[in-house]
């Protein structure tokens, strides 16, 4: 690929932008040296006014997203995009996250632009565990896990009960859920099934791959052994 056309598509602005950043001598090898648009360079050697170059294509990161931000590119108010560099949400492929997070929900989000990677991760047959921490408007009954765990419940408009699912009770109004499915607001609507409200809930973990100490509106890129740990609990 010309490098004129790599670094558009990294989201670094339009052919035309990129043609002009070779000009003005703003694109440089890893010594300093100015590149021009037919030189043939490794990605990694590739430095824009000074610092490297963006991921290729493949790109895929964790972000500890703060209550507040949706998972969209278009809605109006706070984007998930807004945490990250401005030219991410240019890219193309898109960088996508993998499901949602409602506005409502902090914790980690994945995204990426690679589309086999995102349909692995969300494909039922991965059985990828998601770990939730809800705090509740009211205490815990005490039935709350059996009925979670029985592969009966069904939600309200649904015409198939839920998977069964481990809840962990971390105190009278705080507990965890682990879940295998990814239905719509689907730790709510299950503590309204059994009649409580969700004040707050974060995700900690899909798969084997956690937060960590990444603080809230921060993110990473992961390398191939955080996605190997991801689908690590998963077989």
């Amino acid at each position: 690929m010309k490098l004129v056309k790599l670094i558009a598509n990294l989201g670094y602005g339009s052919r035309k932008d990129v043609t002009l950043m070779f000009r003005e001598g703003r694109i440089t090898d890893a010594d300093g040296e100015v590149l021009y648009a037919d030189d043939k360079v490794a990605h990694e050697a590739i430095h824009i006014d000074g610092k490297p170059l963006d991921p290729p294509a493949g790109l895929t990161l964790m972000l500890n997203k703060p209550v507040g931000y949706t998972c969209s590119t278009k809605d109006v108010g706070r984007l998930i995009y807004d945490l990250l560099p401005s030219r991410f949400r240019h890219r193309s492929p898109l960088l996508s996250s993998v499901g949602r997070l409602d506005r409502d929900t902090s914790g980690l989000l994945l995204m990426t632009d690679d589309g086999q990677l995102l349909h692995r991760i969300v494909s039922p047959k991965a059985q990828l565990a998601k770990v939730y921490e809800a705090t509740l408007a009211q205490d815990l009954r005490g039935d709350e896990g059996a009925i979670f765990a029985s592969g009966t419940l069904m939600l309200e408009s649904e015409t198939t009960p839920l998977a069964p699912a481990v809840l962990e009770v971390l105190g009278a109004r705080q507990a965890r859920l682990t879940l295998t499915e990814g239905r719509y607001h689907q730790v709510r609507r299950m503590f309204a099934a059994v009649g409580n409200h969700v004040e707050a809930l974060h995700r900690s973990r899909i798969g084997g791959l956690s937060l960590g100490d990444l603080p809230a509106g921060q993110w990473r890129v992961l390398d191939a052994v955080d996605v190997q740990r991801l689908f690590g609990s998963a077989g």
